[in-house]
Order: structure tokens, then sequence, then C-alpha cells
């Protein structure tokens, strides 16, 4: 995940903010061009949601 994370960075659909912290802390957030993307990633957010989890057979 952290390299398509990274590759979507390159290409400007994300945009990623690390924090000195401990723990490590990192933001990723959608500028202009990622927010046309909005409206299906929040489709996938729902779809992945309504998967039932095999480990417990509930769903999320």
């Amino acid at each position: 995940m952290t390299s398509r994370l990274r590759q979507f960075e390159r290409h400007g659909i994300v945009t990623r903010t690390t924090y000195a912290e401990i723990p490590p802390r990192v933001e990723y957030a959608l500028p202009p061009l990622g927010e046309g993307l909005r409206e299906v990633l929040e489709a996938m957010g729902t779809w992945a949601m309504a998967v039932p989890d095999p480990e417990s057979g509930v769903t999320a």
C-alpha cells in the first residue's frame, strides 16, 4: 500500500505530510487533482465496509 500511495503522490493525486513524532505519523490528503476521485473513493470505501470479514463472518 505504501508504494501505491507514493506513486499517487508522484502523480499529484495525493499529498503526503509527515510528522516527526514517536511513533511516526503520516497523513494523506486529496489535492485538487485528487478531488476528482473523491466520489469513486467514497464508493469504494462504502463497498469495503459492506464486505464480510472472512475471519469473523461479520460485516463491518
